[in-house]
């Protein structure tokens, strides 16, 4: 059998492997876990004072999560079943919903006060606030007057 060969050939090999191969199909940097689940976004932003943390989980609710504290990591997870199940005369129809993700923060060490985290779920969105301990804030410097 002779394998005929097009000029044009070698620029589609080109276009989709250059297209799957940049960053834009890299589902390495997507958010997707090992096991192929979704991850949910997550924003930590440090103040002054604490890490805020917040974490975009639309469609739960606040039972639906557990939040960890061990060795200065912070695991926040979630899993969520649904089953709805519909008869008529003639059929029967079962739709099944699984949800789950597992999120771990490592937080600095004897940095944050543990017994003052506080968290909050509200309108598809989970809200941590991580307070710092007093001795780790940073002061403002003091001002001394010139006599």
């Amino acid at each position: 059998m002779l394998v005929q060969r097009s000029e044009t050939l070698p620029f589609f090999q080109r276009f989709f492997g250059d297209l799957f191969d940049n960053e834009f199909a890299d589902w390495a940097n997507s958010n997707f876990s090992s096991t192929n689940t979704t991850l949910p976004a997550v924003n930590i932003k440090e103040t002054n004072d604490d890490f805020e943390v917040t974490m975009a989980v639309p469609g739960m609710s606040k039972k639906d999560f557990k939040i960890n504290l061990k060795d200065n990591i912070l695991t926040i997870s979630s899993e969520k079943k649904e089953e709805k199940e519909e008869k008529d005369a003639n059929y029967t129809r079962r739709e099944y919903s699984y949800q789950s993700f597992s999120r771990s923060f490592t937080l600095p060490k004897d940095v944050v006060d543990d017994d003052k985290i506080t968290a909050k779920y509200d309108n598809g969105e989970l809200r941590l606030k991580i307070p710092k301990k007093e001795e780790v804030k940073t002061k403002k410097p003091l001002q001394i007057e010139i006599k």
